[in-house]
């Protein structure tokens, strides 16, 4: 697809990833993701992204990370250099997908919670034959990972590297919203980690979902 943006170079977008990603959030909404795999390609605009940070004794800790803990076989790529993918397998049936940001062995990431499908809408719809309306193809973290055909097959995965791509937008979101991310369970979901940014009114944006509480034995 023609790269209609204000940065184009995959090396210009990675040192912009390599800042805090509760600044680089509300900045990435209107970006383009593209994934070309052997079923064709499908490009999604970003709509809605959630910040996540380091492990608990880290100068950011976040415990609504993965890293919290520290590092583990799984989180291993939000350790690395930014700009590259951490897709994880939730609930034992969804792949959520997140860009890593950061300089390199300070893990942080964005989660991609929603986005617009403005390229190879038929593929996607084959990918998400559940979604009744193309607002619905990749509305919410596990419908865009799925409508990009994106799994864990794909962690560690440079996002600005073919078959991967990643463009920016020319100017930031008009309208910017904040709040706590979706589904964290303890501090890490709440008002404190205000981490959660979207497009204003778009209507690919998710539902917000407190955690649901854990029960007590």
């Amino acid at each position: 697809m023609e790269n209609g943006n204000g940065v184009s170079g995959p090396e210009e977008v990675r040192r912009f990833l390599e800042g805090d990603p509760r600044v680089i959030a509300p900045l990435i909404l209107g970006a383009v993701l593209s994934h070309h795999s052997e079923a064709g390609p499908v490009s999604v605009r970003l709509t809605e992204v959630e910040a996540y940070m380091g492990p608990h004794d880290s100068e950011h800790p976040d415990p609504g990370s993965h890293t919290f803990g520290g590092p583990t076989a799984r989180n291993a790529p939000m350790f690395g250099p930014p700009g590259f993918l951490y897709v994880y397998f939730t609930y034992g049936m969804h792949y959520c997908a997140n860009i890593v940001c950061g300089p390199e062995g300070s893990p942080s990431a964005l989660l991609l919670r929603a986005g617009e499908i403005v390229d190879g809408e038929g593929l996607a719809s084959v990918r998400r034959p559940a979604s009744k309306t193309h607002k619905d193809l990749a509305s919410g973290p596990a419908r865009l990972a799925s409508a990009l055909g994106l799994t864990t097959a794909d962690t560690g995965r440079d996002a600005l590297a073919p078959p991967l791509g990643l463009w920016l937008p020319k100017t930031p979101a008009a309208a910017v919203a904040s709040g706590p991310r979706v589904g964290v369970a303890g501090p890490g979901g709440s008002t404190d980690y205000p981490w959660r940014f979207w497009i204003e009114d778009d209507p690919t944006v998710s539902r917000y979902k407190a955690a649901r509480p854990r029960n007590r034995a």
